[in-house]
């Protein structure tokens, strides 16, 4: 296994990659104060913006707008961060200005509960830019607009309503899409093929297709939901007040149908075109009980899993759906473990991940 590290010098809490072909060799981390994007060669790492943030983060999510530096000398970095005080921020470079934190979603119109997760809208339009969607603790799914044009007070453009042509008016903060679930919710991931759909799972055991533009004036989640999705084991589980740790679920990014999770010591994976009933294909993931799972977005047939129990160290699992056993990736040995990591867009894969102070980031041999 071919892989080199990169001391961060902080504990890292967060990692994300750009996935983006032309931003497919960046990384995002998220600290205690800050987040910092890497820009990842073939043996080395740099970092290339430094956001700080003054609270721990907890999720991370690039923006499709985002260009490497490697790929154009117009490059742009854009990426939205939450913190652990609820607070989202939309984090922007560009090579000829500083850093810029536009803090949004603060007070009584965001968030209340740890944000566990954030995703951009999907599809290929400029709604994929321009919405970004969060899950928490609080139950609530919100879908941001970052950029909003019209004064919600008056219904009119800003320049508008304040008579002003000549300088542009302040930014108007983000507005919010709400909807509520019943338990609290983990991960949110959005689909390259459309810019309707919403996948998010919460800590009982359903995975929800849910449309957020169904019907913007009706909060109840069961009209925006199109497809339940169960996890018999772990919903057995947390029925009779059983914790399961993980909750993690991921869209395979070249088939909207099919949908990967780990619950517990399970991994379970759904074809939405043939339910037959709704019971997933299952197999074991890590006795101790599974973190992340992530597709590779360059060979969608494979995917990771990672575990936050330190009992065999630092590992992750590599599968691949047309065989049943993964190969085991060991990175660190106790205590270590993996905080979190991500595969990389490249055309070969690689995996960047999270353990302790450290990014480790090592290439998947893949069966071509």
């Amino acid at each position: 296994m071919n892989q080199f590290k990169f001391d961060f010098g902080s504990e890292i809490y967060c990692l994300r990659s750009a996935q983006s072909d032309d931003a497919a060799d960046l990384i995002a981390l998220g600290s205690d104060h800050s987040v910092e994007i890497l820009l990842v060669g073939e043996n080395t790492v740099k970092s290339i913006a430094s956001f700080h943030i003054g609270s721990r983060i907890s999720a991370l999510a690039f923006s499709p707008r985002t260009v490497s530096p490697s790929f154009s000398d117009d490059w742009l970095i854009e990426l939205t961060a939450a913190s652990a005080d609820f607070g989202l921020h939309l984090l922007t470079k560009l090579p000829t200005s500083d850093e810029t934190v536009y803090p949004f979603g603060g007070g009584l119109s965001g968030h209340h509960g740890r944000v566990n997760d954030m995703t951009f809208c999907g599809g290929k339009g400029e709604d994929s830019t321009r919405y970004v969607a969060t899950v928490s603790d609080d139950k609530m799914l919100m879908v941001w607009d970052l950029y909003p044009t019209l004064d919600a007070s008056s219904g009119r453009s800003s320049l508008e309503s304040s008579g002003m042509s000549a300088s542009p008016p302040p930014r108007l903060q983000p507005t919010a899409y709400v909807i509520a679930f019943p338990h609290p919710l983990t991960t949110v991931s959005s689909h390259p093929s459309s810019s309707k759909e919403f996948l998010v799972s919460d800590t009982r055991g359903s995975i929800f297709l849910t449309d957020w533009r169904s019907d913007p004036d009706d909060s109840d989640y069961e009209s925006w939901r199109l497809v339940e999705l169960i996890e018999p084991y772990a919903l057995a589980a947390t029925s009779t007040g059983i914790s399961v740790p993980g909750g993690w679920a991921a869209w395979r990014s070249d088939n909207a149908d099919i949908v990967g999770a780990v619950y517990g010591s399970r991994y379970s994976l759904w074809d939405i075109s043939r339910l037959q009933g709704g019971k997933p294909m299952s197999g074991n993931s890590f006795p101790q009980g599974g973190h992340r799972f992530r597709w590779c977005p360059s060979y969608p047939e494979y995917f990771a899993i990672s575990t936050q129990s330190p009992a065999k160290g630092a590992v992750l699992n590599v599968h691949n759906i047309n065989y049943p056993n993964p190969t085991t990736m060991a990175l660190a040995p106790r205590p270590h473990f993996i905080r979190d990591f991500d595969w990389l867009a490249s055309r070969a894969p690689r995996i960047a991940a999270a353990v302790g102070r450290k990014v480790i980031v090592f290439s998947v041999a893949v069966d071509s």
